[in-house]
């Protein structure tokens, strides 16, 4: 518990502050102006109890500030991820709805040129059979000349032999 101290003034008018001892003599006597001093200087239990109160409070809003802070961060975090999602699967789409179109185009006109074929069928048929009469004509000549040169090959032994005997 601090002493209790009494205020009396010098001949002079200063202001003193004097501590008494329990048997009343005067333990200390000091100016007003060096006593106050070092109470400044010095921390109360008190002032020391309330100091620590106000930083765990600041501590605690700082710490409560911080957590709203991150969170805040996460959910923009959170937000951009799902927008470069979205962003990413209106692309995905956009391209395989080209792709489709693409390969529409290409069934649509694979169908074209087989109507196109199939209308010209009568004169590729034509050609076909002209082409079949031909190639019927060139075996049936080989094969004449096959027959031919087989008759040759055989008279020709008996030839030799002929001129052999003469």
């Amino acid at each position: 518990m601090p002493q209790k101290r009494t205020t009396m003034r010098s001949s002079k008018g200063t202001k003193l502050y004097a501590v008494r001892n329990a048997d009343g003599t005067f333990k200390d006597i000091q100016t007003y102006k060096r006593a106050h001093a070092a109470d400044l200087r010095r921390t109360s239990k008190g002032e020391a109890a309330a100091k620590a109160k106000t930083t765990v409070s600041k501590a605690r809003k700082a710490a409560k500030k911080a957590a709203g802070e991150a969170v805040a961060a996460v959910e923009g975090m959170y937000e951009k991820a799902r927008k470069a999602v979205k962003r990413a699967v209106k692309k995905a789409v956009a391209k395989e709805v080209a792709v489709k179109k693409a390969v529409a185009k290409k069934v649509a006109a694979g169908k074209a040129a087989v109507k196109k074929a199939v209308a010209k069928k009568p004169v590729a048929k034509k050609a076909v059979a002209k082409k079949a009469v031909a190639k019927k004509a060139v075996a049936k000549k080989a094969v004449a000349r096959k027959a031919a040169a087989k008759k040759v090959v055989v008279r020709r032994p008996a030839a030799k032999k002929a001129a052999k005997k003469a």
